[in-house]
């Protein structure tokens, strides 16, 4: 005979008695290795993303992080100094989160006109509201499916942006650039022009000098009542660092569905991969890609896909990131896959910044992937008939100083000579210069005067 099967009940005492004969985890344990950026530990039984404590000697305990493990050895990464730790360090799970939830950390409008950490402590020395919320660092993705498409222009008060680069509210796009090229600046430019309910700033492993001055003379007073500023700068762990980039995307998140329109700005996601280098090669990652290991290029799109439109009846997340580009090489392997996971791409240009010309745009190797789908036929027609005038001139500008081209010869060439000063002047803008989406479309309308001059 058959026995009968169980129901549901009985199903469930069963699985309750089966996980009560598991081994309860192992809450401490034993330094046994210290290498590099790296400590490895044995007794405890944590899972990735856990934190613990590590005793130091006459110092208050090491707060660690599980990033990985090999049999039963652990590897932490500290998340400050180690000074102090000897082999045989007792390290303990830590009492303050439970291992096996995700990290909380504050979120809502009480954080709107402060600067955080990458934990969430305030770093402008003034408490957060005791009535401030408190979600989960980790959400699930979007269904790409049910994700709002990109309707409406987001102005972003930067003429050559809104005119010949029209960016959609919900894209992500990316800003090229070397060092001293006016990054910075234009960034602060959109964090206090663009037409935004919230913006969230994101200063990711940049030079601690740059963040009180990105707060003050760039962002300014104005930017950062209606911002929320997390700086991870370049002098703590590579783990708050890609923390710090995580927590101003969710931050991102959480004002999108109140339904709310979010400027998102990162500066950068190049350092973002380089921290995520550093822990990936400290754990024996092999590297692939220029000392790039596998990780980093599955980091990067987990990241950015967090952003951009929510259902239709939520707000949206529209996002810049900066990439560095080292030596000016737009072949860099960061700035080439972030070119495939984003909409578009802005592009500075060393030879433009150097000339006085800010900001510095390259509109000919710049694009915006949803443009067309935006703005209107004549708009989108003036704008490429900008980029061929602007592209002939940059190849031919040599003989025509040197009065070696003969006028007549070219017809675009001698029409990019006639534009050149006032498509010069319509890409120039000042830092306390704003300039709306329809005053940026009515001056490039007003650039060419009659219709013969657009073919």
């Amino acid at each position: 005979m058959t026995s009968s099967p169980l129901n549901w009940p009985q199903q469930l005492d069963r699985f309750e008695q089966s996980l009560a004969s598991l081994p309860a985890v192992r809450r401490s344990g034993s330094l046994t290795r210290a290498t590099g950026l790296v400590l490895e530990a044995s007794g405890l039984s944590l899972p990735l993303g856990a934190s613990c404590r590590v005793e130091r000697r006459a110092a208050p305990p090491a707060i660690c992080e599980v990033v990985g493990f090999s049999g039963h050895r652990l590897f932490l990464m500290p998340l400050e100094e180690t000074d102090g730790l000897a082999p045989g360090a007792r390290v303990f799970a830590s009492e303050q989160q439970d291992a096996t939830q995700s990290k909380t950390l504050p979120l809502g409008p009480q954080l709107l006109g402060r600067i955080l950490d990458s934990a969430g402590h305030p770093l402008d020395n003034q408490p957060l509201p005791a009535n401030t919320d408190k979600g989960a660092l980790s959400t699930r993705p979007l269904n790409p499916l049910q994700r709002a498409p990109i309707r409406h222009v987001l102005d972003t008060g930067i003429r050559a942006i809104n005119g010949l680069l029209t960016v959609g509210r919900g894209q992500r796009m990316g800003l090229f650039a070397g060092s001293g090229v006016g990054k910075s600046v234009l960034l602060g430019m959109m964090a206090r022009y663009t037409r935004a309910d919230v913006i969230v700033v994101g200063l990711i492993g940049e030079r601690g000098r740059e963040v009180k001055d990105f707060i003050e003379n760039i962002l300014g007073a104005e930017g950062l009542r209606r911002s929320v500023v997390i700086a991870a700068p370049a002098d703590v762990s590579p783990l708050l660092r890609l923390q710090g980039a995580a927590y101003a995307t969710r931050i991102a998140e959480d004002f999108r569905d109140r339904g709310l329109h979010v400027l998102l700005i990162m500066d950068s996601l190049t350092r973002y991969a380089m921290a995520q280098r550093e822990i990936a090669l400290a754990i024996g990652e092999p590297p692939a890609t220029k000392g790039y290991p596998p990780s980093v290029f599955a980091r990067l799109p987990a990241l950015v896909e967090r952003a951009g439109n929510g259902d239709t009846d939520q707000g949206s997340v529209t996002a810049f990131y900066t990439v560095l580009t080292e030596g000016d090489d737009q072949q860099d392997p960061i700035a080439d896959a972030a070119r495939a996971i984003l909409d578009g791409h802005i592009v500075l240009s060393r030879q433009l910044a150097e000339a006085g010309h800010y900001p510095a745009i390259d509109i000919e190797a710049s694009i915006s992937r949803v443009m067309y789908e935006l703005v209107s036929g004549s708009q989108l027609h003036q704008a490429r008939y900008c980029k061929q005038l602007l592209s002939v001139w940059q190849r031919n500008h040599d003989l025509v100083n040197v009065g070696a081209y003969v006028a007549g010869s070219d017809p675009l060439l001698d029409q990019a000579i006639a534009h050149q000063s006032a498509l010069s002047a319509y890409l120039q803008q000042g830092i306390g210069e704003h300039c709306s989406y329809q005053s940026a479309c009515e001056q490039l309308q007003q650039l060419f005067t009659s219709s013969e001059d657009v073919q």
